[in-house]
């Protein structure tokens, strides 16, 4: 069997558990080697609100992937200059992996449905398949009819349960000083409240800690029952 890669792009603005959940069961679904988050320098799609600088991006997508050891983080996108592109991305990764490897280019259902808006999403199509991570019951008919055929064909179904997570959500949430727990990976919470990202306080509780700094019981007598 061909090896197989993953690429995942995205603006990680932050990176979220859903993120990483859906690229381990890519990882998982399609015997894939390695997944490799590539985030984007220079999103030419966010024209709509200003993105955090791309470095402090890059290094949380760093520090939420470092524990998985078949995931890589790259800098590829974050040191070129100029909008951030994802055929040219998936090129690269084809010249360098060769055309031995499998390559996959793994994003949400919602983006898969503007591709065809993509900067030559033709060329995008010839270099890669794509795995359209999307939450069970998603509308299947839309997708079809937004990628027509021939990119169909390319495209693999991945339904993760619990991706409702969003960086949004997450932003909103740092701002408001609320806790981010179990959204994102503890190492990502301090980034975000160390350098006081997205209008977050030191005074907010992103970590959600109790005040005394310990956690609750989990002794088998405190269980919590569904």
């Amino acid at each position: 069997m061909a090896p197989a890669v993953g690429i995942m792009g995205g603006t990680f603005d932050p990176i979220h558990c859903g993120h990483l959940a859906a690229a381990e069961e890519a990882r998982a679904r399609f015997g894939l080697e390695r997944v490799i988050f590539v985030p984007s320098g220079r999103p030419p799609h966010k024209k709509e609100r200003e993105v955090s600088p791309a470095e402090a991006r890059y290094e949380m997508v760093a520090l939420a992937t470092a524990s998985n050891h078949a995931f890589e983080v790259s800098r590829f996108e974050v040191d070129r200059p100029g909008p951030s592109y994802s055929a040219d991305t998936m090129e690269r990764y084809r010249r360098m992996l060769g055309a031995q490897v499998k390559l996959y280019f793994i994003t949400g259902a919602d983006a898969m449905l503007d591709i065809m808006n993509w900067h030559e999403p033709e060329r995008l199509g010839r270099l890669c398949e794509f795995i359209a991570v999307m939450r069970p019951g998603y509308d299947l008919g839309a997708l079809g009819r937004a990628l027509g055929p021939e990119f169909l064909a390319r495209t693999h179904v991945l339904e993760v349960p619990g991706v409702e997570v969003s960086s949004t959500e997450i932003r909103r949430r740092a701002g408001a000083g609320e806790s981010l727990r179990y959204l994102t990976p503890p190492a990502v919470i301090g980034y975000i409240g160390s350098r006081g990202l997205y209008g977050a306080q030191r005074k907010g509780n992103l970590s959600g800690e109790s005040p005394g700094g310990g956690g609750g019981s989990n002794r088998d007598g405190d269980a919590v029952r569904g």
